[in-house]
């Protein structure tokens, strides 16, 4: 049963070094990956000390555990360097949102085509949502045609990742930028989605 006082206490993921190995032998690795096979903790120690390096644990379920004699500090410091540098590369994808009507007029499809295109020059998706009305429903094609137009419109820009498509009373279509235009960094917007009707205008 756990005692209180450990209850909660965060586990270590730390591996175990040098005097923290209580093992009466360790198989051991060489700072180069070779193999010197199983021999006495002491022995280990004792070669890790004249190497200037730390003995390392590096397979603690193995019999006898394995043991890498290694520069630990700097293992630690490259480790750090290359988790910080692969956060760096994830691109966090934005799903921007635009609404059209089907009958929307010229200049109201240029400035929502003006919203998509720079969404996608930010490198997020659009979801375009063709929003109907009443008997507009029974002309389906008015909205596939729109939204086609509008693909075409940013296709230096962008490209169709999900084609057009019914869902109640809306038709949808999802644009994705192309693989050459490289998210901007965002501020973190509930859901990853943003209302572009809904939304301010940022400042270009």
């Amino acid at each position: 049963m756990t005692s209180p006082s450990n209850r909660g206490a965060p586990v270590s993921t730390e591996p175990r070094i040098n005097d923290r190995i209580r093992v009466p032998e360790v198989r051991l690795v060489g700072p180069n990956g070779e193999q010197v096979g199983i021999v006495r903790i002491e022995d280990a120690l004792r070669l890790a000390q004249e190497a200037d390096l730390d003995l390392v644990e590096v397979a603690a379920q193995a019999r006898p555990p394995v043991c890498k004699l290694m520069d630990y500090g700097k293992f630690k410091y490259e480790t750090a360097q290359k988790a910080r540098e692969s956060r760096r590369n994830q691109q966090l994808t934005i799903i921007k949102e635009q609404k059209l009507r089907p009958k929307i007029d010229p200049h109201d499809y240029q400035t929502k085509k003006g919203h998509v295109a720079r969404f996608l020059s930010h490198g997020n998706k659009v979801k375009v949502t063709i929003m109907f009305r009443g008997r507009e429903q029974s002309r389906p094609e008015l909205g596939y045609r729109l939204l086609q137009k509008l693909a075409e419109d940013v296709a230096e820009l962008g490209f169709v990742e999900s084609n057009p498509k019914q869902d109640g009373r809306n038709m949808i279509m999802v644009l994705a930028p192309h693989k050459n235009i490289k998210p901007r960094p965002v501020k973190q917007e509930q859901d990853g989605v943003v209302e572009a009707d809904e939304a301010p205008e940022a400042a270009e």
